[in-house]
């Protein structure tokens, strides 16, 4: 049986179950969903944006999926604490794929109130169920479900949702924190847990002139495995700002597969940054596409990958329209039997002249086991543009190595050294600066095989 056939079967299955237990601003795309999902089924690696991942593999176990809505007894507000020094931010929190209100499951005999976080007027930070006019207006318009199949099974299995607004003109001058928490069920008396499937849905709509930063963070909560699919839609207006940092910090019986796609309007700005430090299967795509002049947008990925882990970032660019900047950066560090893979395109349309744009990607290979594969491409129908691509992949630099051994550095520490140098570029373009100095820690620890388990996490301990 194809991978895709026991979620055709569960669909048909449990449509009604689905469908209840959704708002009706979901509902109302996922039959067509399903359609394409039928369609389409998983990619093969012969499709060319999914040549390094095998996706019929990835979706072939038999997970649970949570359809009935049942509540999970945690309260992340007790069980997470961030550890990122003076980074003020307002957290929130998804378990699975439920928005977290903080009123919805009794822990310890007692219901807790969602935090006030003092939000600007008018911006909205909550459950897709409860702003269904916003959800109408923007869901599934730039995820197109008839072009990718990990976006039509989201789109037809998803049933709640974050939605993050920010009205015309405000800026939200605190960060906005999502805590990710993957959480199983025990399944018996003995507190054996079930491996689990989520299907989490982000909705992101900024007016004109509206300002943003958004830090998302994976943790896995419990030892058993997870499949995680994520879709991502950014509606960037005029002059707006987003910055949209993912990171992940999992474990290795983790699978993640995340598409996000952004659209960006006239002299708006976006910098994403998508961190790997711990993962089992990670698979992300970016789209975004600029639709109005004078655009920026600044994309950077930092990979630390062991043990058999693997990563496989995927990114399309397109320019529509003149006058945009696209910068590309991702970087990757590949110990022992880790995977790595990076495709890149840019596609600057006809009469999108004075393009400007960079694509790099830098790799280290610390084993003769590990494998990285790469393929930055550039695809032009203008003819008044500076765009350009660079791709290498290396050991550590042996001079470097010598020269540190005799001033006595010990082999071990020079290696630790240099990666951490060349891992930083991308640290260093976070500017969040408490965020980025923790990270900076977290690197290190990373490095040195002491990161292991999600930091600041109750949970994993």
């Amino acid at each position: 049986m194809n991978s895709e056939q026991q979620y055709i079967d569960l669909y048909q299955q449990a449509r009604e179950m689905i469908i209840s237990h959704a708002p009706e601003s979901m509902n109302v795309v996922r039959d067509q969903a399903f359609d394409d999902f039928r369609n389409q089924g998983f990619p093969s690696k012969k499709v060319e944006r999914y040549k390094y991942t095998d996706m019929q593999k990835l979706f072939e176990p038999d997970y649970g999926v949570n359809l009935n809505r049942l509540q999970i007894p945690v309260d992340p507000y007790e069980a997470f604490h961030c550890d990122v020094p003076n980074l003020s931010t307002s957290l929130y929190f998804v378990v699975n794929d439920m928005f977290y209100r903080g009123d919805g499951v009794e822990v310890k005999g007692e219901r807790k109130p969602q935090a006030n976080h003092h939000l600007p007027e008018g911006v909205v930070i909550g459950s897709m169920r409860d702003y269904p006019e916003l959800v109408s207006k923007y869901y599934t318009k730039l995820a197109k479900t008839s072009e990718d199949a990990v976006t039509a099974l989201n789109t037809m299995l998803a049933q709640d949702g974050l939605l993050v607004y920010v009205p015309k003109n405000v800026k939200v001058d605190r960060a906005i924190q999502v805590i990710n928490i993957l959480k199983a069920t025990p399944k018996n008396a003995q507190h054996v847990v079930s491996d689990l499937m989520v299907n989490r849905r982000v909705l992101i709509v900024l007016e004109e002139s509206a300002e943003i930063k958004m830090l998302f963070c994976d943790h896995s909560a419990d030892d058993c495995n997870f499949l995680a699919t994520q879709v991502i839609e950014a509606f960037v207006g005029e002059n707006a700002s987003l910055d949209l940092y993912c990171m992940e910090e999992t474990h290795h019986k983790n699978v993640r597969v995340s598409n996000v796609y952004i659209d960006q309007q006239a002299n708006s700005r976006v910098k994403h940054n998508v961190i790997t430090l711990h993962n089992g299967i990670t698979r992300n795509k970016l789209d975004l596409t600029f639709s109005g002049e004078g655009a920026e947008c600044q994309c950077y990925g930092c990979v630390i990958a062991d043990k058999q882990q693997h990563v496989d970032n995927n990114t399309l660019i397109v320019h529509k329209v003149p006058h945009c900047n696209s910068q590309e950066l991702y970087k990757y560090v590949l110990d022992e039997k880790a995977v790595g893979a990076f495709a890149g395109r840019v596609l600057v349309e006809h009469g999108a002249q004075k393009t400007t744009s960079q694509m790099t990607n830098q790799n280290l290979t610390a084993t003769k086991e590990a494998r990285m594969y790469t393929q930055p491409m550039l695809e032009i129908y203008a003819d008044d543009v500076k765009c350009a691509h660079g791709s290498t992949v290396g050991q550590l630099n042996d001079a470097a190595l010598f020269y540190m051994r005799q001033r006595g550095i010990s082999l071990r520490e020079a290696k630790l050294l240099l990666q951490n140098a060349f891992i930083n570029e991308v640290i260093d373009k976070i500017q969040l600066e408490p965020l980025r100095d923790r990270l900076h820690y977290l690197v290190e620890k990373r490095f040195r095989g002491e990161l292991n388990k999600c930091s600041g996490c109750k949970l994993c301990h």
